[in-house]
């Protein structure tokens, strides 16, 4: 018996340690990588947004494990020249908290978004979607029309997955007890140690830029709420879009969706190509890169957002017009 003592006293303290560890690590990585943007508070919840320049409305929308730093790395300052670019952290990620409880998953995000878009009177922005920020777009496509004129997705989650993609495999741990446990001790401290290798497999075949872990935010990501939250998003994720994707041809804005012929993450075919099934008119460029474009590639991602941006409806840029006066 005092042998079994000793080993759960032990175990116990490694499990203080780790804890103590990562939330220490957490704050540090925040000095490292400060908030770019402002605080909004809309329907109970509090959103980090950044909006930038001036012009027709364009919401960017991140992927899973992402934060707005994945286009304001390069992305944002070519946009905002012509558009007035908000840029959201995804509730659970960056520097927007997650309650308790809150529902998870790309609809409940569309959920947030939709209700920051009505706040800050965007009208029918062009909405911007990147990995699994291209399921939430098509959420809110589907669920909030209103808020929508036209979807550009960047390498777009649009189907259910029945496995996590190349590099998220630890995040799929689906019950929530050991989820919390691991992810508030050991999580933290391994993701630092293999940040570059995580690095690497996310912008395959292409390097990741070298400032990428504090000019694209990619730190923030290892902290261990930010984890968390994205464990809890990738396991919703595959139940939402078995209810979204009958739904695609139901969308009556123009849809356009960008793939790098690369991707090592998402693929092409099952999440680009396969989209003109549902919706014909799909406006679908393939170009050399992996999966991180707005990083890799802002020059051609932002020439695609800016033609989409010229597809909306002549009547949604009226409505535009008149929520700006």
């Amino acid at each position: 018996m005092r042998r079994f003592e000793i080993v759960l006293l032990s175990g116990a303290a490694v499990m203080g340690g780790l804890f103590a560890f990562s939330v220490l690590a957490g704050r540090r990585i925040e000095r490292l990588v400060p908030p770019q943007g402002d605080l909004m508070a809309v329907d109970g919840r509090l959103l980090h947004y950044l909006d930038k320049g001036a012009g027709p409305p364009i919401v960017l929308i991140h992927g899973l494990g992402g934060q707005m730093g994945t286009f304001t790395h390069s992305l944002v300052d070519r946009l905002s020249k012509d558009f007035r670019v908000v840029a959201f952290d995804n509730p659970g990620s960056g520097y927007t908290p997650r309650r308790a409880g809150s529902p998870t998953g790309v609809r409940a995000q569309a959920d947030a978004i939709a209700a920051a878009i009505r706040a800050l009177n965007l009208g029918r922005p062009v909405v911007v979607g990147h990995s699994l920020g291209g399921a939430v777009a098509l959420a809110l496509a589907l669920d909030h029309p209103d808020c929508v004129g036209a979807l550009a997705l960047v390498a777009p989650l649009t189907q259910p997955m029945r496995k996590p993609p190349p590099g998220f495999e630890g995040l799929a741990i689906r019950s929530p007890l050991l989820r919390r446990l691991l992810y508030w001790t050991v999580a933290t401290p391994v993701y630092l140690m293999a940040r570059n290798w995580a690095f690497q497999r996310v912008f395959a075949p292409e390097p990741p830029p070298p400032d990428f872990g504090r000019s694209g935010g990619g730190l923030l990501a290892l902290r261990p709420g930010n984890i968390h939250a994205a464990s809890e998003d990738m396991n919703a994720a595959s139940g939402d879009l078995i209810e979204m994707t009958p739904r695609y041809g139901s969308i009556g804005v123009p849809v356009g969706v960008l793939f790098g012929r690369d991707d090592c993450i998402l693929d092409l075919h099952v999440h680009g190509e396969t989209m003109k099934e549902s919706i014909p008119s799909l406006d679908l460029e393939l170009i050399p890169g992996g999966h991180m474009l707005p990083v890799t590639c802002p020059d051609a991602t932002a020439a695609f957002i800016a033609r989409m941006a010229g597809k909306v409806l002549p009547n949604e840029k009226t409505e535009r017009i008149a929520s700006v006066q």
